[in-house]
């Protein structure tokens, strides 16, 4: 280039996006060149020399033989004459020995007299006494070697070294040991505190992406604006925004919060940390919230990048409960420390922590302000669209033969998550390879999903009284399913054993359901007792096969009391927690004549039930007898010819009207998503034992 020739412009200095708090030095904007630090296994080497010395000495201490105690000629030559001395050993005119027994000993000029066992003296070099005559004479050995010589140099060495030598060995081998406990994290000495969490690169493999989740569309939404800011956060920052730092992805199990975090890191290309809450916890006090630190520098070297915990709430519970027992808990330091480190987010650093949990309303107050949680996402169960773009993912690598309706297998399956289609699909493909099938037929799918719903056939033989009896049970709660207003459509009735039941009542809404109407839930109540209401009209007693249809009945009149405020007599108010979350020791704050009230209002509800129930049957008893006596020559009745057997138009049913319930969604807490009345095989009585099965 010539030496006249202008010179290029110089290219503007464009800083990295993200501001990488604690990358190793020599990332900066200065490019600076990062400080000469000594290898790791230099400070390890000093570390052992040190030790080694130390050891050294110890050794030389321990080696060292014990002192002896100058005594004088003369009283040496007094134990030689009373023949307690046990050997002596001589060089020059010193003498050095050991009496047979220890004996007192005054040095001269002292008052204070102590025992002598190892000795040693001195002999004048004007003494005439034929010592040697006088120690043969007594049989006392004169030894040649040196009695206070050093001990071997292989015992000086192993004790010098060993110990040493052992305690580094087994340093080494606990850190191996750790480093494989967390799944190569580190191989330090201080392994322990290292974090657990799962690292995936962008370049490691296929990633998840959104195009793998489906039915969860409107939680999408929610999520792509952290994937586009990891993307483009220039495009924010012109307008001043900042990147959540958290999101708290809250729902049913199954609903696929997992699945939608590793879509995000996929779709951002980002390295993503996963790691369920439950293994920052060891017994070692301390380890968590080392671990917690480790991860959270881990994930800022290599910004941008996403943190997954998987079950916040095992660690995330809120401090000063029952469960704590002060300020040193070890699950409350953990959590601490995700505070402390979630606080210290500028929104620079381009981390971003996704957290899930089933338990929402139980997480501390201070994860869920703004700052650190600031975006919580509720991904609920799928509606019938959803499950059918659901069902269309997981069939995707399913040989699914042509007659296979997703849209009917959509509609049947009200109030099921991802996980359960996906468990759906895979039983279908199971049972398809057995049957020997090269495509996965429709049948598949329907089996599947009775064998998931109503359980796996039992091979036991029920007599003819069994038989019958269990015959106009599930009769009764088909019936009153026709009969009740509302009520869900009769889709199968079956007395095949299956599970623990003897028999089942299979009913699902055509649509999906949000809200239950107190007429609605009375209908369920009705239809649960239908079995027992049979029993009563035809043979005129009960029998145990009831059991799980009362649960249900107990469960929902409960609430429809206690927590929907059904009652007149206990008004709009919620006096019971929800399922699941009852006092351990029964502090409700109930008070004894509100529970006592409450037991009044239940029973009446179920009491009222019951009689129309019996007012039902009775009054369509023909309709019972052809029911029941269909069911027992085919043993199984689908929907189409369970209402021709009772003679009752599908179309036209009370059943079938809906009451104006919305629907599309999915049942409300403590009401089973798809109804199904069995008959218990082996009930438990109140001692926990099995009680035989029902009989006439």
């Amino acid at each position: 280039m010539p030496a006249d020739a202008p010179k290029p412009p110089a290219q503007p200095h464009r800083p990295h996006p993200w501001r990488v708090e604690g990358a190793p030095p020599g990332h900066d904007q200065n490019n600076a060149p990062p400080p000469k630090q000594r290898p790791a296994w230099v400070r390890f080497g000093w570390m052992l020399l040190v030790l080694l010395a130390i050891n050294w000495i110890i050794s030389s201490v321990l080696l060292a033989p014990p002192q002896r105690t100058s005594v004088s000629y003369t009283f040496f030559l007094t134990q030689v004459t009373a023949v307690n001395v046990s050997e002596i050993t001589s060089t020059g005119d010193t003498i050095e020995g050991q009496f047979t027994k220890k004996v007192s000993y005054t040095p001269s000029g002292e008052t204070k007299a102590e025992e002598v066992e190892r000795f040693t003296t001195q002999r004048p070099s004007f003494a005439d006494d034929n010592l040697f005559a006088q120690l043969q004479s007594h049989n006392v050995p004169v030894n040649a070697n040196p009695p206070d010589a050093p001990a071997p140099i292989w015992q000086q060495i192993l004790v010098g070294f060993g110990p040493t030598i052992l305690l580094v060995g087994l340093f080494w081998w606990i850190s191996r040991r750790a480093a494989a406990g967390l799944g190569g994290a580190g191989g330090a000495l201080g392994g322990f505190g290292r974090s657990r969490a799962k690292l995936y690169q962008p370049e490691s493999g296929p990633r998840t992406t959104f195009a793998d989740v489906a039915g969860i569309e409107e939680v999408e939404k929610e999520v792509t604006e952290i994937v586009d800011f990891l993307r483009e956060p220039d495009k924010y920052r012109k307008l001043g925004a900042q990147i959540p730092h958290g999101v708290l992805l809250s729902g049913p199990p199954g609903t696929g919060k997992t699945l939608l975090a590793r879509a995000v890191a996929g779709e951002a290309q980002v390295p993503f940390f996963s790691i369920a809450a439950s293994e920052f916890i060891e017994a070692i006090v301390g380890v968590g919230a080392s671990r917690v630190r480790d991860l959270f520098d881990q994930a800022k070297k290599v910004a941008p990048s996403i943190i997954f915990i998987d079950e916040l709430d095992a660690i995330g519970r809120s401090r000063g409960g029952a469960q704590s027992f002060g300020g040193n808990d070890e699950r409350d330091q953990t959590l601490n420390q995700i505070l402390t480190e979630m606080d210290g987010f500028t929104g620079s650093e381009g981390v971003v922590v996704i957290a899930a949990t089933n338990r929402a309303e139980i997480l501390d107050s201070a994860l869920l302000r703004p700052g650190r949680f600031d975006r919580r996402v509720t991904v609920s169960p799928p509606d019938q669209k959803g499950r059918r773009a659901i069902l269309a993912v997981h069939t995707r690598g399913v040989p699914v033969a042509p007659g296979v309706d997703l849209d009917s297998l959509a509609s049947a399956t009200p109030g099921m998550v991802g996980a359960d289609l996906k468990n759906l699909v895979n039983e279908a493909a199971l049972l398809a390879a057995r049957r020997g099938h090269t495509q996965v037929e429709m049948g598949d799918f329907t089996d599947s999903l009775e064998k998931i719903v109503l359980g796996t056939v039992r091979g036991i033989m029920l007599t003819v009284e069994e038989k019958e009896r269990t015959a106009f049970h599930e009769s009764g709660h088909a019936l009153l399913g026709m009969l009740t207003p509302g009520a869900d459509p009769v889709r199968k009735i079956s007395i095949i054993p299956r599970g623990q039941a003897l028999g089942v009542t299979f009913q699902s809404p055509s649509s999906d359901r949000y809200g239950y109407s107190a007429k609605y839930l009375r209908g369920r109540i009705i239809g649960a007792l239908g079995g027992r209401a049979a029993e009563e009209v035809v043979y005129g007693d009960m029998t145990t096969g009831a059991e799980s249809d009362l649960d249900q009945v107990s469960n929902i009149a409960r609430q429809m009391v206690g927590r929907w405020g059904m009652s007149d007599a206990i008004g709009p108010v919620t006096v019971l927690p929800p399922p699941g979350q009852e006092s351990p020791f029964g502090l409700d704050g109930v008070a004894p004549g509100t529970k006592e009230l409450i037991d009044a209002e239940v029973r009446k509800i179920v009491d009222e039930c019951y009689a129309e129930a019996l007012e039902l049957l009775r009054g369509h008893r023909a309709q019972l007898n052809q029911l029941a006596h269909k069911l027992l020559e085919t043993e199984t009745l689908d929907e189409d010819d369970a209402y021709a057997a009772a003679g009752i138009d599908r179309n036209t049913a009370p059943g079938a009207v809906a009451r104006g319930e919305v629907p599309g969604g999915h049942p409300a807490p403590g009401i089973p998503a798809v109804p199904a009345f069995p008959d218990s095989a082996t009930p438990a009585d109140a001692n926990g034992k099995g009680l035989p099965a029902p009989s006439a």
